[in-house]
């Protein structure tokens, strides 16, 4: 698969039913950063193992549930094995109803038709307004 088969996927993901992540689309040793992470959230985790063990319980508890995603636009990269993907998120807070859209920027490498490396550029206050 492609970089923009496996973002595809990643999408549909998204809106599939709540359960646990399996990684099927990581390596075993992905790097998973978010540099804006928020207070007391990791900005990198490494490797396939620790990022379930980050993202399921995360998962499990998280109050908001996806409902559409749209891109923006998908930048190829001197490396065919990396894009760009600006997308938007929206998601409906399950016990308040409010809605919020917040726009990210995913640098995505794969190697072996699965991800290798997801650099995540996001503003965690603009989901936060669905919780006010």
């Amino acid at each position: 698969m492609s970089p923009r088969d496996i973002f595809t996927r990643l999408r549909q993901d998204w809106f599939g039913q709540p359960g646990p992540l399996t990684g099927d689309l990581l390596t075993d040793d992905v790097v998973m950063e978010t540099p804006f992470a928020p207070p007391g959230h990791p900005s990198r985790i490494e490797g396939r193992d620790a990022w379930l063990a980050f993202a399921n319980p995360a998962r499990a508890t998280f109050p908001i549930h996806i409902d559409g995603s749209e891109v923006t636009a998908i930048h190829d990269t001197a490396d065919p094995a990396t894009i760009i993907v600006e997308y938007t998120l929206t998601g409906t807070h399950a016990g308040t109803g409010r809605q919020a859209t917040a726009p990210f920027i995913a640098v995505l490498t794969t190697r072996d038709g699965r991800i290798s490396h997801w650099r995540e550029y996001q503003n965690p206050l603009a989901m936060a307004q669905i919780n006010a």
